[in-house]
């Protein structure tokens, strides 16, 4: 490695909480990759190389590497090794997708019907995915997504309660009832009615089993593998909207497209 990679590499990384440590190792890489220190086209260096300059492991590395691939940040030559990408895909302000336009064929055929729309205690999920007290309370609404009259989702949204979201912005304190009691996701009626800026979100992808009770309002038995998206959105850069999305597998092909402007 070069000595400006080196000291590249080397300095401290920095994760929020809750994040996983190949989240921060993506971004170290990326931001690399975008700022010129790697070069398009050139080769990476080796796992055990990054993973002694970072102070991580092998297998950290590996994960982040692989999520740079798939964003097309990075390319692999089998038998040869891992080289930046050629030409990188564009990046800016990245526009937010309500996840209702995610799961919809392209037509007026999505509809997210409230289940319930509840006052919370916070949870250690709430709490540290919206930085929030554990003494204070969050809005959460549940509710089924429904593309062609058929679920295909549940989509569970929280919010912070109180003086905890009015003093983030009290123009989504006054639109929230109006925005939980909409035909869409809290997210994507609070784009439309206020203008509050959301200003980033990291979503995270996992799969699991549905369970009984979820599985119940998707049609599903207990056992069947879901999809699970979780994404946190800020607002000045302070988290005010959390959603777990959880996809049946009768939605087929998920396409989710981000665009800059």
């Amino acid at each position: 490695m070069t000595k400006e990679i080196d000291q590249f590499l080397g300095r401290s990384l920095t994760s929020t909480v809750g994040q996983p440590l190949r989240v921060a190792v993506y971004s170290r890489i990326a931001d690399g990759i975008r700022s010129g220190v790697f070069e398009l086209g050139s080769a990476l260096p080796r796992e055990t190389e990054l993973g002694t300059a970072l102070g991580v492991s092998r297998t950290v590395v590996r994960e982040a590497l692989m999520l740079l691939e798939e964003d097309g940040l990075i390319i692999t030559r089998r038998g040869i090794g891992r080289f930046v990408a050629d030409d990188l895909p564009r990046v800016g302000l990245e526009e937010l997708r309500p996840i209702e336009q995610a799961l919809s064929d392209g037509d007026d055929d999505v509809v997210v019907r409230t289940v319930s729309f509840e006052l919370q205690s916070t949870t250690d999920f709430t709490s540290s995915k919206l930085a929030l007290d554990p003494a204070a309370n969050t809005w959460f609404r549940e509710a089924v997504v429904e593309r062609h009259g058929e679920p295909v989702a549940i989509l569970q949204e929280h919010l912070p309660a109180g003086r905890y979201l009015s003093d983030i912005s009290q123009e989504l304190a006054d639109a929230l009832d109006a925005a939980a009691a909409s035909s869409s996701s809290v997210l994507a009626a609070l784009r439309e009615q206020t203008s509050v800026v959301f200003d980033s979100a990291v979503c995270e992808i996992t799969v699991n089993v549905v369970g009984a009770s979820r599985g119940a309002l998707l049609g599903l038995g207990a056992s069947d593998p879901v999809l699970i998206l979780t994404q946190t959105v800020t607002t000045g850069g302070t988290p005010v909207y959390l959603a777990k999305c959880i996809v049946s597998p009768r939605v087929g092909h998920l396409s989710v497209v981000q665009t800059t402007t």
